[in-house]
């Protein structure tokens, strides 16, 4: 039986899981309470910076859920940038957007924004509607401005309508910790944790940035499993995540030689990495608490290193699964 081993400390994201539905009328502020004068001691300095930006502030309010202190504002369109931690542009998305803003001739959307640490501002939702009104040379954009600047982290953290496949998320999941090592890179890793959702995306997000077509599906199950939110402070734990994706990077080296020795064979499937890892992957024999994520990868890359591709058939590969090679 396998020992036990001793917990580090680190830990996981929390769930994330729908709230339960409750009492009609039991949560929030009345419509009354949500009035707020521009004054308020909330808000005066984000309305200073609003018009000192070339800003127009439209309204202030209490937003209903929280009562949280919102500006209305429209902003000159040049001072508006989409945050530097999230996901690219879609063409396509925003040229059909423009396409019918510009059949309607209105604008009803606001986006969502907030101060950039210097100056101008950031919209951490809105990054299509304030490409389609660039597109289409308008001089403003109305935004709903929060003091908080956490608020984009959440917002990206909590949007349910993304669909990102594995490279976009963990892109944007690098972006956001880039940009929080900015905001406050003293604090511990484990204090963004629902932000970055999951460890093993820092460490792939990093992968990817360094080469595009990455086959990063092959080795995220092993990432997932083995790599957790550290109590270190994010510049301490950015440093071991680069040293994960440094060792990824060489056990992937090993791999594509055996999948390039296997094809040179005349093996044909489009799972062969996939096939070639799993092979080597020590964790589907170990029961218990496996053992720290560089031991495995050391003895992956051992094991690759070694891989005889002469005892493979094709009907090995038969049962091969997983994630394509070109995921």
């Amino acid at each position: 039986m396998a020992k036990p081993r001793p917990t580090t400390g680190r830990k996981r994201a929390p769930a994330k899981r729908a709230p339960k539905k409750a009492a009609a009328r039991s949560r929030g502020i009345e419509p009354q309470a949500c009035r707020l004068d521009a004054t308020e001691s909330e808000i005066a300095a984000l309305t200073r910076r609003i018009e000192a930006e070339g800003g127009a502030v439209l309204g202030t309010y209490r937003e209903p859920l929280g009562g949280n202190p919102v500006v209305f504002a429209s902003l000159p369109i040049e001072k508006v940038e989409p945050t530097p931690f999230q996901r690219d542009l879609s063409e396509a998305h925003h040229k059909k957007l423009a396409g019918v803003l510009d059949k309607t001739g209105l604008f009803l959307d606001p986006v969502i924004a907030i101060t950039a640490p210097k100056e101008g501002f950031w919209t951490p939702n809105g990054r299509h509607r304030l490409a389609a009104m660039r597109r289409l040379g308008a001089k403003a954009i109305t935004a709903l401005v929060v003091p908080k600047r956490e608020i984009a982290w959440q917002i990206l953290a909590l949007n349910t309508e993304k669909a990102h496949n594995l490279r976009e998320r963990s892109l944007e999941v690098i972006r956001i910790y880039k940009g929080l090592l900015e905001e406050d890179g003293a604090r511990p890793e484990t204090d963004f944790a629902y932000y970055l959702e999951e460890a093993a995306l820092v460490t792939l997000g990093m992968c990817y940035e360094k080469k595009g077509n990455f086959a990063g599906g092959a080795y995220a199950p092993i990432l997932r499993r083995l790599e957790t939110f550290s109590d270190d402070s994010l510049r301490k734990a950015l440093h071991a995540h680069e040293k994960h994706a440094e060792d990824v990077f060489k056990l992937d080296e090993l791999v594509s030689n055996a999948v390039a020795k296997l094809k040179a064979r005349g093996l044909m499937s489009p799972y062969l990495r996939a096939f070639v890892v799993a092979r080597i992957n020590p964790l589907r024999w170990i029961q218990g608490d496996p053992p720290p994520l560089e031991e495995v990868l050391t003895t992956m890359r051992e094991r690759a290193a070694k891989f005889n591709t002469e005892k493979i058939k094709q009907e090995d590969l038969a049962g091969a699964g997983g994630v394509p090679d070109d995921e």
